[in-house]
């Protein structure tokens, strides 16, 4: 297993969005869901709470950034890196996943 790996400018702006809220979260959670017109999206939402018991939990910047991660996402995501890029046509994450065999047109759902 690789695990998951964040670039520097992911963790950077994970940082500056965490200090935004009212509530700093305890981690970021990424997993795979069902869904969308190839079948699988991503999942990126704050986790306010402590991982669950099954959560594989990676820590980034001596552990000021944490990712959580379900044992069944990690099957799709081992391997990928977490980045934030920012181009002409706007910014925002990126999961650069080696596992995918195709996505859709919008970029917001995957095949593995």
């Amino acid at each position: 297993m690789k695990g998951l790996s964040i670039s520097e400018n992911a963790i950077r702006e994970i940082k500056k969005m965490s200090a935004k809220r009212e509530k700093p979260p305890k981690a970021l959670r990424i997993g795979i869901r069902g869904g969308g017109c190839t079948g699988f999206g991503y999942l990126f939402e704050w986790a306010d709470e402590d991982p669950r018991p099954t959560d594989k939990v990676f820590e980034f910047d001596e552990g000021r950034v944490k990712l959580y991660c379900d044992p069944k996402s990690l099957i799709y995501l081992d391997g990928t890196m977490l980045d934030y890029v920012t181009s002409m046509m706007g910014h925002g994450f990126k999961f650069v996943n080696p596992n995918v065999k195709g996505a859709c047109g919008c970029g917001e759902s995957v095949q593995f």
